[in-house]
């Protein structure tokens, strides 16, 4: 298991990083990575930015980062206090096997991993289990023994049931009332992300799905909080995340790849959804 202040650049499926409540004077990065990424301060003071949202720093902070979300933590040096966290990142397929027969909390983790947070930024964790299953997840990390990745994931599950039922407040089953509603935008995000390559059209989505186009935008908005072009934009960028970290294709190849888009257009959108250029977020990956 890699143990490294940060993932290590080039970092493949199937590896692990977790470093427990290792201390600093200041911290100062400004990265995007491979993995989730679960960042729990205990004591700190300074800034965080997840995308281009600024939050502050308190003692006993959780914050998660989603894959290819760029963010920034800035921790300037404070009399008589010390940047003190712990890192836990690891790649999300990891997980998929322990989930499999929690349909729920699976739902819950992969909009955890590729939905959109409510907000990635927790406060006031210390009166919660979160601290006693990192310090947990230490023990087995520590030790290289064949049966310590199986309770690596099942802590991990825990972990991720903890912020499903009593962080996030998310029901441990679907609303029957809302349920329908919620199918609806499911299959509306499967038939989009099928389709973000091609430039978009109301109409063929409704007529894939047998609803009308007006009930389709309203549904989603409703159910999802945002438009579906605001999801659209957000899945291309997503893709052209993917690419830039992992491949050396050209802007203009990538624009292409992710909705046939003019390499200005795109820049533009990506700039927009992330704040800074294809180019400077190409360099930023870790």
């Amino acid at each position: 298991m890699n143990r490294n202040d940060h993932p290590p650049k080039g970092q493949e499926p199937g590896l692990f990083m977790y470093k427990y409540k290792y201390v600093d004077r200041e911290t100062r990065y400004f990265h995007a990575h491979r993995g989730i990424e679960m960042l729990y301060i205990y004591s700190g003071y300074g800034e965080i930015m997840v995308e281009n949202q600024t939050y502050p720093i308190q003692d006993h902070t959780l914050v998660l980062f989603q894959p290819y979300q760029l963010h920034r933590v800035m921790v300037p040096p404070a009399p008589g206090r010390s940047y003190i966290r712990t890192n836990l990142t690891f790649d999300p397929g990891f997980m998929e096997h322990y989930l499999s027969a929690f349909p729920f909390l699976e739902k819950f983790f992969r909009n955890m991993w590729k939905g959109s947070l409510p907000n990635p930024v927790l406060y006031d964790m210390n009166d919660t289990r979160i601290p006693d299953l990192l310090e947990e997840l230490q023990h087995y990390t520590d030790h290289s023994a064949a049966d310590n990745e199986e309770h690596t994931g099942l802590l991990i599950l825990q972990l991720i049931m903890l912020l499903q039922t009593e962080v996030y407040g998310v029901p441990a089953e679907d609303n029957p009332i809302q349920s329908r509603g919620g199918s609806h935008v499911q299959r509306i995000t499967e038939w989009l992300d099928e389709h973000y390559k091609e430039p978009f059209s109301l109409e063929a989505l409704a007529a894939g799905l047998h609803l009308s186009p007006y009930h389709i935008s309203h549904l989603f908005k409703q159910y999802a909080g945002i438009t579906l072009s605001e999801y659209l934009m957000q899945r291309r960028v997503r893709e052209a995340c993917i690419l830039l970290a992992n491949t050396g294709k050209p802007i203009g190849e990538i624009a292409v790849e992710v909705g046939n888009l003019s390499p200005s257009y795109f820049s533009q959108m990506f700039k927009k959804n992330k704040g800074i250029s294809p180019e400077k977020y190409r360099s930023s990956i870790h």
